[in-house]
């Protein structure tokens, strides 16, 4: 044995942790022999997938509807287009044309075989389409979970994974029939590949987000769209947001060809009545600029706080998140200023960014014992060891509050979804029958 093979090899065992925490032994460990992120040390897809997907089908079963627009604007239309009857609100008028038939074709699409394998019974259709919503982000956050765990490995993953299915936000926007929940399911993927370095397809699922979803979600997917471009071959993945954009405004255009009876765009009409005058959103209500704040920790709770302080903690931990996970997290900051701006609030505005928080606030309580570490030192302090224990607590801590709130307002308020299990079976309810479930609301 030479002395220079002995020395290097005191020298790879003595080996100090690294600026951002991890020792270069613990980094080789996690790399595969060809040099990237080891997906064997990661986790694998069938966890994360069983976990969302049993928590996303207690959501679809048990969930409420939290807003009126997803009963007017979305379940109504809905049962129009399967039943030929239903409520019209004004945005679905000619005049304005604001929504856009596209985005209830696409549920149609499970909604209408389910129609014809369950008859009458439209209660069973209502859970079949909420089912599909379920899928969609099981799927989504499945390979979110999975690509934060390539990357920065298995614990910061399965504190996401946690979040994801525990917090009351997740839980109730995840199976909400909104286009701000359509818009989260694309934001979650699009984050997803972008971790994954598949920049185009990052920008592919954005511009699907955008135009079948909310237009005005442009703003969370700016970051991720302007990085992809920049590391990826600009002409491919410009390529790859503009063609599925034209094409799905030009399916949308046709949608509402067929459905409004004249050539209109719904996506532009909506952007010009909010943007460029008309709209009168203040008629709705306004809130003062604290609502999304109070609306984040109802929903969050302490994890709504520790996602706000994440650049805060990236100067301890710039090595590990800088820039790739700073790019993801980064709408939350942008779409809170800009949401936040505006005069006319509601909760379900925040939809969109509900996954980024969690992965904000699960890196911040991963980061906790990078508060005292000293990278000159090979062993650790005495609260570094406990900023590590508190991590578990402080998370469990975290879920622990959500599933209160999620089961409190389940209970005390789930008596419609209910009650509306069981009206096909009740004498008075039937086909052309409306159960008079307002009643005694006086």
């Amino acid at each position: 044995m030479s002395f220079s093979s002995a020395r290097q090899r005191r020298a790879t065992a003595a080996s100090p942790p690294t600026d951002d925490g991890y020792s270069k032994e613990a980094k080789d460990r996690r790399r595969r022999p060809g040099g990237g992120e080891g997906e064997e040390e990661g986790i694998r897809w069938f966890l994360p997938f069983l976990a969302l997907g049993l928590l996303r089908h207690m959501s679809a079963s048990s969930n409420l509807i939290h807003d009126c627009d997803e009963v007017f604007n979305y379940w109504e239309p809905l049962h129009f287009l399967l039943y030929r009857s239903g409520f019209q609100t004004w945005e679905y008028s000619s005049n304005f044309a604001l929504r856009s038939y596209l985005y209830l074709f696409i549920h149609a699409l499970v909604a209408g075989p389910a129609s014809l394998i369950f008859g009458e019974h439209k209660v069973r259709v209502f859970y079949s389409v909420r089912i599909f919503l379920g899928l969609i982000s099981t799927i989504t956050e499945t390979v979110l979970v999975v690509a934060l765990s390539r990357r920065y490995g298995k614990r910061l993953a399965c504190y996401v994974l946690a979040m994801l299915c525990l917090t009351s936000g997740c839980f109730f926007a995840s199976t909400s029939f909104l286009p701000s929940s359509f818009s989260m399911y694309a934001i979650t993927l699009s984050s997803a590949l972008f971790l994954l370095k598949k920049y185009a397809a990052a920008v592919s699922v954005a511009a699907a987000g955008v135009i079948l979803g909310w237009p005005f979600s442009i703003l969370v997917f700016l970051p991720v769209t302007v990085y992809s471009l920049i590391r990826g071959s600009f002409r491919r993945v410009f390529l790859s947001g503009f063609l599925p954009s034209l094409f799905l405004l030009v399916l949308s255009v046709v949608a509402d060809y067929y459905c409004y009876g004249k050539w209109t765009a719904s996506v532009f009409n909506l952007l010009k009545y909010n943007v460029f005058g008309g709209g009168e959103s203040h008629l709705y209500g306004t809130e003062g600029p604290s609502f999304y704040f109070r609306n984040g920790f109802n929903n969050f709770n302490f994890a709504f706080i520790l996602a706000l302080l994440f650049l805060g903690v990236v100067p301890f931990a710039r090595k590990k998140y800088v820039p790739d996970l700073l790019i993801v997290v980064s709408p939350v900051y942008i779409w809170l200023a800009f949401m936040s701006l505006q005069a006319h609030k509601e909760e379900r505005f925040l939809y969109p960014i509900y996954p980024l928080i969690c992965v904000a606030a699960a890196a911040v309580i991963d980061t906790f014992p990078d508060f005292f570490h000293d990278k000159y030192s090979s062993e650790q302090s005495i609260f570094e060891k406990i900023a590590k224990g508190l991590r578990p607590l402080i998370l469990g801590f975290i879920l622990c509050a959500s599933h209160s709130r999620t089961f409190s307002m389940l209970n005390g308020y789930g008596a419609p979804i209910q009650i509306y299990q069981h009206l096909e079976y009740h004498e008075d309810s039937g086909p052309g029958k409306d159960p008079p479930i307002c009643r005694s609301i006086d």
